[in-house]
């Protein structure tokens, strides 16, 4: 339509909602959601890990560099639906995978709101967030943990590892004292 394959030009109303669907399925923002959890649950946990992580940079890039030409309005009402998405699916769960790809899936809520508000933000959480889902992942990996209950036994394997595996978890579940709050609390504030 305009001649032009640079990205941070103005796009027409049909490129740019396209581009924010395809940018959200990638990421797995809700309600275009519904792949990542069978995805990483199907995984291995390197997989897993790699899918939660690095996975997440490029689109993040490409929403950075496009917001300005992106639909503000879908973008904040995909950040609370997956928000509440990440939030109520993760709550029954006990297998380690699917707790950590609805834990994505808020996290990724929490940014795609902040997105057109605060750039700035949006990197120090998609930061944090890359930091401490590694912490997690890492840990999981080294204990061999499936389940919730197979966290219990690494305990005996590693006290260190056992904590900083649940002081991990709880950062990430965004727990005032902890590091996961900070960018929960600035995105609140804006």
């Amino acid at each position: 339509n305009t001649g032009s394959w640079d990205i941070t030009q103005p796009l027409t109303p049909p490129s740019y909602i396209l581009l924010t669907m395809a940018l959200a399925m990638k990421l797995g923002l809700a309600p275009l959601h519904f792949w990542l959890p069978e995805v990483i649950q199907g995984s291995t946990m390197t997989t897993a890990f790699i899918i939660t992580t690095w996975q997440k940079v490029a689109p993040m890039s490409l929403i950075f560099l496009t917001m300005n030409n992106l639909s503000t309005s879908i973008f904040l009402l995909m950040g609370l639906l997956s928000s509440l998405v990440g939030g109520w699916g993760g709550l029954n769960q006990t297998q380690t995978r699917k707790i950590m790809a609805y834990s994505s899936i808020a996290h990724l809520g929490w940014m795609a709101t902040i997105s057109s508000i605060m750039t700035n933000i949006l990197i120090m959480n998609l930061l944090i967030y890359l930091i401490m889902t590694t912490s997690v992942f890492l840990s999981l990996i080294i204990s061999k943990s499936k389940t919730i209950q197979d966290t219990t036994s690494t305990w005996t394997l590693s006290p260190t590892l056992t904590i900083i595996m649940l002081l991990s978890l709880l950062s990430l579940g965004g727990l005032p004292p902890l590091t996961g709050f900070i960018p929960k609390w600035l995105i609140m504030e804006e």
